[in-house]
C-alpha cells in the first residue's frame, strides 16, 4: 500500500502544482525601450508595439516595424540583434534573415518583426495580436407563447 504525500489533502490539483495565472505584470523591462531606439536608428517605419501578455504565454511584447527594401528589413534586424547582444542578451533565434521579407528576432520576453509593408499588409499581425472587444449578443427576439393545441371539432 502506498503512503498518501503528508503536503496534499486531498484537493485536486495540489498546492505545490498551481499554476502561473495570466496576465502576469512583470516589473517594466528597458528592453522595448532598446529595442525601439534600435529600431529608430535605422529609420524603420510604422513601428508599433504590442502588449501581449492576456493574450499569450510566449513573450509580454510584440514589436512590428517596416523597412523599406529587403537590405533595410535585414540591416533593422541586424541592429537589433547588435543592440540586445550589447545589453547582454542573446537572443533565442532569429529567423527570415536570407530573404529579408520578413524577419522575426525572438528576445525572450519580445518578439520582433521587421517586414516589407506588403508582407506586412498581407499577414496583418496587428489584427490578429490586438486585444478583440468582447462581441455583443442582441437581445432575443421576443417569441410569442405556444398555445396549447386545440381538440379537434365533432
Amino acid at each position: 500500500m502506498l503512503d498518501a504525500d503528508p503536503d496534499t489533502s486531498g484537493e485536486f490539483p495540489p498546492k505545490h502544482m498551481a499554476t502561473r495565472t495570466r496576465p502576469r505584470r512583470a516589473p517594466a523591462s528597458p528592453l522595448p525601450q532598446l529595442i525601439g531606439a534600435a529600431l529608430q536608428d535605422m529609420k524603420a517605419v510604422n513601428i508599433k508595439v504590442l502588449d501581449v501578455r492576456g493574450l499569450t504565454d510566449i513573450a509580454d511584447t510584440m514589436i512590428i516595424a517596416s523597412g523599406t527594401s529587403d537590405r533595410h528589413v535585414r540591416s533593422i534586424a541586424e541592429r537589433v540583434v547588435e543592440r540586445a547582444k550589447e545589453a547582454g542578451l542573446r537572443p533565442y533565434g532569429v529567423e527570415g534573415a536570407r530573404d529579408a521579407e520578413w524577419v522575426l528576432v525572438d528576445l525572450h520576453e519580445v518578439i520582433v518583426h521587421v517586414m516589407l509593408p506588403r508582407v506586412r499588409e498581407f499577414y496583418g499581425l496587428e489584427r490578429l495580436w490586438e486585444p478583440v472587444a468582447a462581441p455583443t449578443q442582441p437581445a432575443p427576439a421576443a417569441v410569442p407563447p405556444r398555445r396549447a393545441p386545440r381538440a379537434p371539432a365533432r
